[in-house]
């Protein structure tokens, strides 16, 4: 409990303290907009990097070698509000992800999400996520990588299920070009989820695959993209919870 806490003080303070932060940048942008993306990235990943330590995360990271020097789409398995935090901390480049519209609400919050190029879905209207879509090829274009949770919202279920992915998620890749990362999470519900309201010592595992590209793929699997790259991630995550 007291985990929770002071994770809590931090992100209350950090979105406090950060307001004027916005401001500076602002100027910053001005000038430079690259060195705004860049300060913004890092000033985030430092805050992550600190809840990570406060929730006493044991971190194990397999095959990060694998992300090539370029714009990716990141396609992962969600279980917990940490998969965010644990992911993003590790990003080497400008990464927007895709968020649910009701993130909106928050001021701060949603300041920081879209300086950093997230996206917020309306999952109820699908002209909007076309529009998301559209606006977040152009992004890959600018050389910005996109994540995605394409079970479509955090599963609930057993430690080594997932949700079926939906497809709308790799049209990003298959219109750009762009290579697919498959990133693997295991154990991550059991940081606060499987035990709410208490965050506990717990040891993560993420494991990041092979570029896949969709133009280098046969026509049956591209075709079927969501289902080759669910079974790639579904079969790691099996292999992985030896590790845990």
């Amino acid at each position: 409990m007291i985990r929770f806490l002071c994770i809590v003080i931090f992100v209350v303070l950090f979105l406090i303290v950060s307001i004027p932060i916005f401001f500076v940048e602002w100027i910053v942008g001005k000038f430079n907009p690259y060195a705004r993306d860049i300060s913004s990235l890092r000033i985030v990943q430092w805050a992550f990097k600190v809840i990570i330590k406060m929730a006493g995360v044991q971190l194990t990271v397999i095959g990060e070698e694998n992300i090539p020097d370029e714009a990716v789409v990141y396609i992962a398995n969600h279980r917990s509000y940490f998969d965010i935090v644990l992911t993003y901390a590790r990003c080497k480049r400008l990464t927007g992800y895709i968020a649910k519209k009701e993130m909106e609400r928050w001021p701060s919050l949603s300041t920081w999400m879209r300086r950093l190029y997230c996206l917020f879905l309306d999952r109820k209207d699908p002209k909007e996520g076309l529009k998301m879509i559209l606006q977040a090829i152009e992004y890959i274009k600018r050389g910005i990588s996109i994540c995605i949770f394409p079970e479509g919202t955090r599963n609930t279920g057993e430690e080594l299920s997932m949700l079926p992915f939906k497809d709308g998620a790799f049209k990003i890749s298959t219109k750009s070009g762009c290579a697919i990362i498959p990133v693997s999470l295991n154990n991550t519900a059991e940081i606060f989820e499987n035990h709410l309201p208490k965050v506990k010592k717990t040891h993560v595992v993420i494991e990041y695959g092979k570029p896949i590209y969709p133009d280098q793929l046969d026509k049956d699997t591209k075709r079927h993209i969501g289902n080759y790259v669910e079974n790639i991630i579904k079969e790691t995550i099996h292999k992985n919870a030896e590790l845990i």
